[in-house]
C-alpha cells in the first residue's frame, strides 16, 4: 500500500453540483442495529438544485418522473448516513453498562475490577435512535437566495443524522482500552483544547492508558519518535497556549504500517484530529481495521480553519481566526488611511474555500474588495480590480483589500509542486497582488503606497477563543462517547447547531464553498457598500463588474 500521503489527497470539485453518494473509502458494512430514520415533517430541507431540462431527466441516481423517487432518495440517505458499528465485523460484541454518569464519583468500583455499576434513573444518555435534522429552513423556489435542492420543485425531504453524546451501552471495558490521540496537518487554534478534553473523558469512562502520538501520522513510523503518556494532570493547563502539545506534520507512512503499529502498541481507540485530508487518512485506517478484523474505533474530530467541511455548522479554529484577522485587517486599514494614496492588502487563510475572507470583512466594516476562490474576478481592464481601486483612491483617498490565499490562482504562474500531504502548492496571491498595485499606479503616474499583511502563521499559532473554546471542549467529549458507543469510521461536528456524527466519506467529497448567491456572501457585499458610491448598490466584495463573464 502506498504512503498516507496518497490517501489523504482530496480532490475538489466544482461548488453545487448535485448531491451525490461518495464514492471511494465506503464502509460497506451494513449495520443493521439501527432502525430506520424518523420522518416527522419539520420546515427545512437541504440538497443542492440539479439544473433538470425535462421531468424524466435522472440526476444523481434519481429519476425524478418516477412518484416513488422521494421515498427512493430518503431510502438511498438513511444507508449512506448509517454510522459504521464494532458489532458490523463483530456482531456478538457484549454491550455492557456505560461507565460514564455523572452521577458517579468514579467510573469503575476499584474493589472489584470489572464490575460496571448501573445508573438506571440517569438521564443523560443519548439513544442511539435520537435524530438531527441537517437543515431548517424550506425553500419554495429554487430562485431563492442560497436555495439548495434536490429537485426541480424543491421540495421538501427529510434528511437526519445521528445525533451525538454518550451512550447507555458501551463496547469497550475502560481497563482494556488503550486510547491515541494524533493530530496531523497545520497549526490550528484549538487544537490543544480538543486533546485535553478528549483525555479528561476518557479518564471520566475509566481508561488509564492514554498517549499521544507525536508529529502527526509520522510518528506511527518514525522510530525516534516515542509516545507522549498523556493524563489529566499533563493536559490541565494546555489549552491556555497555542499549536499542538503533540506537534503535527503533513503526510505519512504507508495505511499498512500505520496499521501495523496500532497492533503493536496495542491502540484500540484511535482519534485523529485534522481536515479533509487526514479524515480520507483515517477512513483508510478503519478500513484497513475492518479488514484486517481488528477490533478498533477510529474518531475523527474535523479540524480546518478554513471552515470547508460538508454539512457542518463551523469547524473549531475558525471563529479565533476570523477574530484574530481583524487586528491584520485593522493595521491594514490604519496604515492605508494614514498615508497619501495607501492601500492596504490583507491575505488570509482559504485555499479552496473564502469562509474566513468573508467574514473577516463583513465583520470588520473596514474592506473595500474581498477577493474569495470561488467567485471569479478580472484584475486588469476598465472593470478589473484595479480600475476600481483607482476610483478608490480618487473618491475615498484609500482603500482595504482582503484576499484568500486561494482566490485569482488563474493570475498566476501554475506549478505542479505538492505539498506533504498531495495538496497542489498556491502561488502567492498576495505578493503578486502588491506587486500588480505598484506597478499599474506607477504606469499611470499616480502616486499609492502599498502595505502589504500576511498574519496566517500568527492566526494559526494563538489560542482558542471563548467561542471555539467551547466548540472543541464539546467535540472532544462527543468523540470518546462515539468511540464507546462502538462506532469507528466517523467524525463529529455541529449540525444545524446540535453536535452529530457523520460517516466520514460523506463529509470529505470536496470541501465545502461559499456559495455566491447565498446570504451571507450578499451580507458582505451589502456591508461594504459605501455611501460615497451613489450609483452603486454593493460595492466591490467582489463587485458584479468584477466577475468574469461565461
Amino acid at each position: 500500500m502506498g504512503s498516507i500521503s496518497h490517501v489523504i489527497t482530496t480532490n475538489p470539485t466544482l461548488p453545487h453540483l448535485p448531491f451525490t453518494r461518495s464514492t471511494g473509502l465506503r464502509f460497506s458494512c451494513f449495520n443493521p442495529r439501527l432502525l430506520p430514520l424518523p420522518s416527522t415533517r419539520v420546515a427545512g430541507k437541504v440538497g443542492v438544485f440539479a439544473e433538470v431540462s425535462s421531468p424524466s431527466r435522472t440526476t444523481s441516481g434519481i429519476d425524478f418522473s418516477d412518484p416513488d423517487w422521494k421515498t427512493k432518495f430518503q431510502q438511498d440517505w438513511e444507508a449512506r448516513f448509517r454510522l459504521p458499528h464494532l458489532t458490523d465485523i463483530f456482531p456478538d460484541a457484549p454491550p455492557i453498562p456505560s461507565t460514564f454518569c455523572l452521577k458517579m464519583r468514579t467510573s469503575i468500583d476499584r474493589d472489584f475490577p470489572g464490575h460496571y455499576s448501573s445508573y438506571e434513573d440517569w438521564h443523560g444518555y443519548i439513544n442511539n435512535n435520537d435524530r438531527v435534522l441537517l437543515k431548517t429552513i424550506y425553500y419554495s423556489s429554487p430562485t431563492s437566495a442560497g436555495a439548495e435542492c434536490i429537485d426541480p420543485d424543491c421540495t421538501w425531504v427529510e434528511q437526519w443524522v445521528h445525533r451525538a453524546g454518550p451512550r447507555e451501552k458501551i463496547y469497550y471495558k475502560p481497563e482494556e482500552v488503550k486510547a491515541a490521540i494524533v493530530t496531523c496537518g497545520g497549526l490550528c487554534p484549538g487544537l490543544n483544547d480538543v486533546i485535553r478534553q478528549i483525555v479528561i473523558t476518557l479518564e471520566i469512562y475509566g481508561v488509564k492508558n492514554i498517549v499521544g502520538i507525536p508529529f502527526g501520522y509520522r510518528g506511527f513510523s518514525d522510530k525516534e519518535l516515542t509516545e507522549v503518556p498523556l493524563s489529566r494532570k499533563v493536559v490541565q493547563n494546555i489549552h491556555l497556549s497555542g499549536g499542538s502539545l503533540l506537534g503535527v506534520s503533513r503526510g505519512g507512512p504507508a495505511v499498512s504500517d500505520i496499521v501495523d503499529s496500532l497492533e503493536e502498541r496495542g491502540i484500540n481507540v484511535l482519534f485523529v484530529l485534522g481536515g479533509n485530508g487526514t479524515h480520507a487518512g483515517a477512513n483508510a485506517i478503519h478500513h484497513e481495521c475492518c479488514k484486517r478484523r481488528l477490533k478498533v474505533s477510529v474518531i475523527g474530530v474535523p479540524k480546518t480553519i478554513d471552515n470547508d467541511i460538508l454539512l457542518m455548522d463551523k469547524t473549531f479554529g475558525f471563529d479565533t481566526a476570523v477574530e484574530e484577522a481583524q487586528r491584520a485587517i485593522n493595521s491594514a486599514y490604519i496604515e492605508a488611511h494614514s498615508a497619501y494614496h495607501g492601500i492596504g492588502v490583507v491575505k488570509l487563510m482559504g485555499r479552496s474555500s473564502g469562509f474566513i475572507a468573508m467574514q473577516a470583512s463583513l465583520s470588520s466594516g473596514q474592506v473595500d474588495i474581498c477577493l474569495i476562490p470561488e467567485v471569479p474576478f478580472n484584475f486588469h481592464g476598465p472593470h478589473g480590480v484595479l480600475s476600481h481601486l483607482k476610483f478608490l483612491l480618487e473618491t475615498k483617498g484609500s482603500a482595504v483589500v482582503c484576499v484568500a490565499e486561494g482566490a485569482g490562482q488563474n493570475l498566476l504562474q501554475k506549478t505542479n509542486a505538492t505539498d506533504a500531504s498531495g495538496n497542489v502548492v498556491l502561488g502567492d496571491i498576495g505578493v503578486y497582488i502588491q506587486q500588480e498595485i505598484k506597478k499599474y499606479f506607477k504606469e499611470i503616474g499616480i502616486h499609492a503606497d502599498v502595505k502589504y499583511i500576511d498574519p496566517t502563521y500568527m492566526i494559526r499559532a494563538i489560542r482558542a477563543n471563548a467561542s471555539d473554546g467551547i466548540l472543541c471542549t464539546v467535540l472532544g467529549q462527543n468523540a470518546v462517547h462515539g468511540a464507546f458507543a462502538g462506532y469507528s469510521g466517523i467524525t463529529v461536528g455541529v449540525c444545524n447547531t446540535h453536535y452529530a456524527y457523520f460517516p466520514i466519506p460523506e463529509v470529505i467529497s470536496h470541501p465545502r464553498l461559499v456559495d455566491p448567491n447565498s446570504r451571507m456572501w450578499h451580507r458582505c457585499l451589502t456591508s461594504t457598500g459605501k455611501l460615497w458610491l451613489p450609483m452603486l448598490c454593493l460595492n466591490y466584495c467582489v463587485l458584479l463588474e468584477l466577475i468574469v463573464s461565461p
